[in-house]
């Protein structure tokens, strides 16, 4: 079964330059034009084995951007891309801090909205230029202390990057017993439960370049 496009934005202008962009890169994918948020639940909960989300957030009928999150990880099959022109800088960064939501401005070039569209269908986040340098900019400047010793920091960076056990012990040269202490130690001290809250620390801690993270 094709690839499944949802188009969830209320401006009719954005749905056809969408549906432009997509029956040139996609001409075989069927696509769903909807504009609320009770459609877009009935949609994802139908049996289609690949979905994309193109949704401009803050014209869509969502409470707020923790509503989207919520949304986004009940559905964690689907790929989603944010696509606005009207973003603040607190909601860009609360949703840069999710790895499973693409972000993509309205004003970006031709170029970059294929390139967009290319990464979620192959399964990947993509971040836009002017999007990524904001992250980058905040990650610098973030503050953030970590309690990781120099060992734990560099295992919390490749766990990241979405390294397994076995291929950070053989980076590190180390048993895959060390390596396994070194990431039990890490969750406890950082609070978190799994890879995917570590991921969001490093992301937030700017322990790891977003560019090295969604590539």
């Amino acid at each position: 079964m094709h690839t499944l496009f949802i188009l969830a934005d209320n401006q009719d202008i954005t749905r056809t330059g969408l549906h432009a962009y997509l029956s040139r890169l996609y001409p075989m994918c069927p696509t769903r034009d909807i504009t609320c948020k009770k459609e877009l639940l009935n949609i994802l909960m139908q049996p289609y084995s690949r979905m994309i989300v193109i949704l401009d957030y803050p014209l869509f009928d969502l409470k707020d951007v923790e509503e989207l999150i919520v949304i986004v990880k009940r559905f964690p099959s689907v790929q989603w891309i944010l696509f606005s022109s009207d973003l603040s800088e607190n909601v860009i960064r609360r949703v840069g801090a999710e790895p499973d939501i693409s972000i993509l401005l309205k004003e970006c070039p031709d170029k970059e909205i294929c390139k967009a569209l290319q990464a979620a269908a192959e399964g990947k986040r993509y971040l836009c230029n002017p999007v990524n340098n904001l992250l980058q900019e905040n990650h610098k400047h973030s503050g953030i202390h970590t309690p990781l010793t120099p060992s734990e920091t560099e295992i919390l960076k490749l766990i990241a990057k979405g390294k397994s056990v076995k291929e950070i012990a053989a980076l590190r040269f180390s048993s895959v017993h060390t390596i396994m202490t070194h990431k039990k130690n890490i969750f406890r001290k950082l609070g978190v439960n799994n890879v995917y809250e570590a991921t969001r620390y490093a992301l937030r801690a700017g322990l790891v370049e977003m560019m090295e993270y969604y590539i």
